[in-house]
């Protein structure tokens, strides 16, 4: 362990700026270990890689913030949101994620179980607490300005340590507050598959955003707290929030409707997003879908690698073969019919579409379009001959957004009308229209058995001339060896952390060996989500760049869409 830094710092004052690497190891600090992972080659090069380890008796914080994986996580999501504010905006970043509260490698907390980063630190006591973050170090040209880095690593960076991560120096109810809103909602998530609902939205949640690249809720007295039907309400007993009500969504075929600009898509959102935990004040705090719930969506240019596509595509004027389909610039359809597909082989218990990011043709044929256009002219058999036997035959519900097609009636379960952001149960009048004829008749009567397929280990190389290059580009695209992965239509990767942790995902699949070239796509995800289970530590911290943890469903859904992907059998 060195000691000294500030007499070191400036020591190096004026020195060339390829001299901070000599600060690397470990640095003692009062109170607190400051680590040098990887230094700052020049003043253009990626910042610094710090970590600051602090030990429990330090930190200080209560067993009962700690005491479970859940509330670890909701402690760490906590204190990295107060380490970035005390920070600030200058040379330290801190990857302190948005509304979401995620497993990150910028914030761990000891759990005395021994899966930390190790090195002597003290990582892995208990209520020992970690931040990683990077810093850009200080120069005048390409020479080292020793006394703004003292201000910086020896004044800064203890500062954040004592008003951040000491509980001491908290506001104890707001901590408290934090770690048990995640709590409740892990609870409430959990709760929903034995009650047979594949969603709740509590009363009072808040659910408009303020943009499009605003995540936090809407404000101001036109503002709608959502009220659920009396049909659809139920009542939920959470261990901190204790019985709250709100509208639970049943498995099945749940259709929202309603005009345009009523909130049918902002109630989809929520469901979309509500996979993850949220900060309180969201207002989505209390919005909860299974944790196997994936949004689809038309993809217009995507590859597709050996899907059976044939439930929804029965021949291509090509004459591809659709049940082992592939194709480099996939249309609005067979992209959307391959996305979903993959979704079910990767396990997805409820999928979300929206008519306004879906492919017409590929979600409807009326009548009228029937009597002009022959089945046998026709190759695309729509989703809505196919929704009922997908939960059915396979147990996937769907919730689906449809302003436009009243055909959906005839196969809804449940049908909720939003109507000026409030919700109303319509289903038995949508069943009484239902009855009523179209003169449309059903193409398909049954979706098949998923073809689950087993990917070429050695196409899922992020190498470039022999080093690991796994690099997000914001929520747009992943860097993953060679190749760019385009994510923009993976709508739940919710930040570029967590794009990361999709690439870093990928890799471990490979160095594990889970991905050996025989054992299926989920096969191998069912292993990745057992190491993960034991504990994240090698997935985060096995490299320096910061990640969130990722479902498998992101993983699958970035893997997918690796063009050098190959498919085994």
């Amino acid at each position: 362990m060195r000691t000294g830094l500030a007499e070191q710092l400036r020591h190096l004052d004026g020195a060339s700026y390829g001299r901070y690497k000599s600060l690397g190891g470990a640095w003692q600090m009062a109170g607190f270990t400051l680590e040098v992972v990887r230094g700052q080659a020049d003043p253009y090069a990626p910042p610094a890689r710090l970590a600051l380890h602090v030990p429990a008796e330090h930190a200080g914080f209560p067993g009962e913030l700690r005491d479970s994986a859940v509330r670890r996580r909701a402690l760490a999501g906590y204190l990295v949101r107060r380490a970035a504010a005390v920070a600030g905006r200058g040379p330290v970043h801190i990857d302190h994620g948005g509304q979401e509260v995620l497993d990150r490698s910028s914030c761990r907390i000891g759990d005395g179980i021994g899966i930390g980063s190790g090195g002597g630190s003290g990582d892995d006591a208990a209520g020992a607490v970690t931040v990683r973050l990077g810093v850009e170090l200080p120069g005048r040209g390409r020479r080292i300005d020793g006394r703004a880095a003292e201000e910086v690593l020896c004044r800064l960076l203890p500062r954040v340590v004592e008003r951040a991560l000491r509980y001491a120096s908290l506001d104890a109810a707001e901590v408290r507050r934090f770690v048990d809103t995640v709590e409740d909602t892990d609870v409430l998530r959990r709760s929903l598959e034995p009650r047979g609902l594949v969603a709740f939205v509590a009363d009072g949640a808040v659910l408009p955003r303020r943009s499009g690249v605003d995540d936090r809720p809407l404000a101001g007295p036109a503002t709608v707290p959502f009220a659920s039907p009396d049909a659809f309400r139920v009542e939920v007993d959470l261990p901190n929030a204790g019985r709250v009500t709100g509208m639970g969504v049943p498995e099945g075929v749940t259709l929202i409707v309603g005009g345009g600009f009523h909130g049918k898509s902002t109630l989809l959102r929520a469901l979309e997003a509500g996979v993850f935990d949220h900060v309180p004040g969201d207002g989505r705090e209390l919005v909860a879908s299974r944790g196997d719930t994936v949004k689809i969506r038309a993809e217009d240019g995507r590859r597709v690698e050996r899907v059976d596509v044939h439930a929804f595509v029965s021949h291509l004027p090509s004459g591809a073969d659709t049940a082992d389909f592939s194709t480099d610039n996939a249309s609005g359809s067979t992209s959307q019919a391959a996305s979903l597909v993959e979704a079910v082989e990767a396990g997805a218990g409820t999928l979300l579409i929206d008519e306004d990011t879906a492919a017409t043709n590929l979600m409807i044929r009326d009548a009228r379009m029937q009597a002009l256009v022959a089945k046998d002219r026709e190759p695309l058999t729509p989703f809505v001959d196919l929704v009922r036997s997908l939960h059915r035959d396979h147990e996937v519900s769907t919730v689906l957004v449809m302003g436009g097609s009243g055909d959906y009636m005839d196969v809804a379960d449940q049908v909720i009308m939003m109507d000026a952001y409030r919700p109303s149960d319509v289903t038995e009048r949508a069943h009484e229209l239902a009855r009523v004829p179209t003169g449309r008749h059903a193409e398909a009567d049954s979706f098949p058995p998923v073809t689950h397929r087993s990917p070429d280990p050695a196409s899922v190389d992020s190498r470039v001339r022999g080093r690991s290059r796994v690099k997000s580009r914001g929520t747009d695209a992943l860097a993953f060896g060679d190749q760019h992965v385009d994510v923009r239509a993976v709508e739940q990767m919710p930040d570029r952390g967590y794009v990361t942790g999709a690439g870093f995902a990928m890799e471990l699949l490979v160095r594990r060996g889970h991905l050996d070239g025989g054992r299926t796509l989920a096969e191998a995800l069912d292993l990745l989500d057992r190491d993960l289970a034991r504990g994240a530590a090698e997935l985060l911290t096995v490299h320096e760049d910061d990640c969130a943890v990722p479902r498998r469903h992101e993983i699958a859904a970035a893997l997918n869409r690796l063009r050098s992907l190959r498919i085994k059998r």
